[in-house]
């Protein structure tokens, strides 16, 4: 490339030279913290090196050991994963934009910054700096330990995962100015276990004043959390020496992952591979702690998709009405009368639907109205949302994560060799959400020219903006379901 096609931005760490795009510019593979190998590996982030000369930030940095993912555009896979991804439209400018830094779903399994669908490009073109990042997630990010715990300053473990989400948006308050941001304008984004993170850090004590506004997709929240005895039980059955585990190759520790992540997740139950109220970083469950008060108050957009569960139960074996009398008995113990009234199957057919239904609600919906309702009590800069666009060539959904192409602007994302359908309405979908987003990292409300009205939300009526083939107002959806998983949780 020509000389002129790069720019160079200097950072606390030194120089990096990025790529020009259009009116702004992008920088890949920026390390926020040293790699989390060797002797790092399960210990908190610690600082990147500073470095002499101009390093090249071109190219995505590894994405931490998973499955392998399509849509993920990283030259391969490593435990040094601890990079992330910067688009501007301001570098050179004396700007000071609006910041969105967008955490990853992926089950705190898979996942990247570097996914087709959330490429920055267009969601930056509206106004905003974005940044996409890569943190620990699976055994890598997760795992509990007592020897663990004992080689912490706070007696803790796990939660390694929320750290490097932490380590990442304090590398973004110091550096974002050279790349034209706002430190000041924080958003943190994301969907599923990356919306899911911003939820337990609005109630982490150590996270205050690390984002200042926030916007959830489909938050996993509200459910109990493991505890760090139980987690570190269950790391302590893998192996009892943690110099042992460290010795072990990457594939070794990735192999290992079914053990503390079964196929079939309990819907009402904690899970091991996730964050862990460890009583440190995350004290206490969330439900309590927003109930209570207790979390950041900040403008926060929340929501989730119409079809959330269909997705990720397509291969849980539910389709028997025993099948389903399981996971009704199972999941709600003393209130499975209630349940099965609520969720109801009569034949064999109307059972995976059924559960895809205790999916969706539990794991997804409730925690989005949890949200809302607590933090409009604190914070009166509240919206929430309701995806309902199937496209084209869908029968069902939307599926779980099938609006965050949408909000990114890139709805035409595919793997190579595939399609992505799309239309004339998702394009005026995605534009409106582009805008509506933008305007709300940069003024905390996202009503703006080109965006329908969008209410703030009210507790007392549970209203929503549907964005669907037209954009509209909602109520109530789902009161008797969310109601029920409320009551449920109170016993």
């Amino acid at each position: 490339m020509p000389a002129t096609d790069f720019v160079t931005v200097s950072v606390d760490e030194g120089h990096l030279r990025g790529r020009r795009s259009g009116d702004g510019a992008v920088f890949l593979g920026v390390p926020y913290a040293a790699p989390p190998v060797g002797e790092n590996r399960w210990r908190p982030p610690r600082p990147a090196p500073r470095r002499d000369g101009v390093r090249d930030a071109l190219a995505f940095g590894p994405d931490f050991p998973q499955a392998r993912n399509a849509r993920l555009r990283a030259p391969r896979q490593d435990e040094d994963c601890l990079y992330l991804n910067v688009w501007t439209p301001a570098v050179g400018r004396d700007a000071a934009l609006p910041v969105m830094v967008w955490l990853h779903g992926g089950g705190f399994t898979a996942g990247s910054g570097s996914d087709l669908r959330t490429d920055g490009a267009r969601l930056a073109a509206e106004g905003a700096v974005v940044v996409t990042l890569n943190y620990r997630s699976g055994l890598f990010g997760f795992l509990a330990h007592p020897q663990l715990s004992r080689e912490s300053a706070h007696g803790v473990s796990g939660n390694y995962g929320l750290l490097d989400q932490l380590a990442a948006l304090a590398w973004v308050r110091e550096n974002i100015a050279s790349f034209g941001g706002d430190p000041a304008r924080i958003t943190a984004f994301g969907v599923s276990a990356g919306s899911a993170s911003i939820s337990l850090l609005l109630a982490a004590p150590a996270a205050k004043g690390a984002f200042d506004r926030a916007i959830l997709h489909s938050p996993g929240t509200g459910r109990p959390l493991a505890t760090l005895q139980d987690a570190e039980r269950a790391g302590r059955a893998w192996h009892a020496d943690i110099d042992a585990l460290r010795a072990l190759s990457v594939q070794e520790v990735l192999a290992r992952t079914t053990q503390f992540n079964p196929a079939v997740r309990g819907l009402t139950t904690p899970r091991m591979l996730r964050p862990i109220r460890d009583g440190w970083l995350l004290p206490e469950d969330e439900r309590p702690a927003f109930q209570a008060g207790r979390m950041h108050a900040m403008p926060l957009i929340v929501g989730s998709n119409t079809d959330e569960g269909t997705l990720l139960t397509r291969a849980w074996p539910i389709d028997t009405l025993d099948a389903w009398h399981a996971q009704v008995d199972t999941n709600f113990g003393p209130a499975a009368g209630e349940a099965a009234a609520l969720y109801p199957a009569r034949t064999d057919a109307e059972a995976r639907p059924a559960v895809a239904q205790m999916f969706a609600d539990t794991q997804f919906n409730y925690g989005t109205r949890l949200l809302a309702q607590c933090m409009s009590r604190l914070e009166p800069r509240t919206w929430k949302y309701l995806f309902e666009r199937r496209r084209p060539d869908q029968a069902d959904g939307p599926h779980h994560g099938e609006e965050v192409a949408h909000a990114f602007g890139n709805v035409d994302a595919a793997p190579p060799g595939e399609t992505a359908e799309h239309d004339a309405t998702d394009a005026a979908l995605s534009q409106a959400m582009r805008k509506a987003w933008v305007a709300f990292a940069t003024h905390g409300d996202p009503n703006t020219s080109g965006v329908p009205r969008w209410d703030a939300y009210r507790a007392s009526d549970d209203n929503h903006l549907v964005l669907g083939d037209a954009v509209r107002p909602g109520a109530a959806w789902r009161r008797p379901q969310l109601d029920f998983l409320e009551r449920f949780y109170a016993r």
